[in-house]
C-alpha cells in the first residue's frame, strides 16, 4: 500500500514538541501529545473531563476523516480515554486538533506537556447520497437492538 501524505501546520510557541508520529513500523494509530504549557499542567480529576489542545491543525484530504482514539495503555493504568471515542476530525476543519478526556480512575491524573494523550487514525469517511423512502427490506435480524444477538 503506497503511504499517503498527512500536512500538520504547529501552533505557535510548541515548536519543542514533536509532530504526531506513528511508535512503530506497524502502529495504525499516531501519538497525539498535550500541547499544555510548561508551568500549568492539567490535573484531570477523578469523574472529570477536559478538553486538551495537541498544538496543531491537519489537512484531511477530502473524503478521509481523522478518528481520536484512547491509548489503551492510559486507559489501562489510569483510567484515562476519549470521551466521545471515536472523536472525528472532518476533513474541512483546520482549527486547532483537541482531544476530550475523562478520567475514569480513582486518583487525580496529570497531563503534562508532550504527554502522549491519544492516537489518531486516517479512515475513509465517503459522503453517501442520504434518501428517504416507504420502506426497507427485511433482514433476519430485523428490529432486533441491544442484545438481541447474545451476550
Amino acid at each position: 500500500m503506497t503511504a499517503q501524505t498527512i500536512r500538520f501546520k504547529r501552533w505557535d510557541g510548541n515548536s519543542d514538541l514533536p509532530l504526531p508520529t506513528y511508535a512503530t513500523a506497524g502502529a495504525a494509530g499516531f501519538d497525539l501529545r498535550a500541547h499544555v504549557p510548561e508551568d500549568a499542567p492539567i490535573v484531570l480529576k477523578p469523574g472529570s473531563r477536559c478538553m486538551a489542545p495537541t498544538g496543531f491543525s491537519v489537512a484531511i484530504p477530502d473524503g478521509y476523516e481523522m478518528q481520536v482514539r484512547p491509548r489503551s495503555g492510559l486507559a489501562f493504568k489510569n483510567g484515562v480515554t476519549v470521551t466521545n471515542a471515536p472523536g472525528t476530525i472532518d476533513c474541512d476543519y483546520r482549527g486547532q486538533v483537541c482531544v476530550l478526556l475523562i478520567n475514569l480512575g480513582d486518583e487525580d491524573f496529570t497531563i503534562r506537556r508532550g504527554d502522549r494523550i491519544a492516537q489518531g487514525i486516517i479512515a475513509a469517511a465517503p459522503q453517501w447520497t442520504l434518501v428517504e423512502v416507504e420502506d426497507l427490506e427485511a433482514t433476519d435480524r430485523g428490529a432486533g437492538g441491544f442484545g438481541s444477538t447474545g451476550v
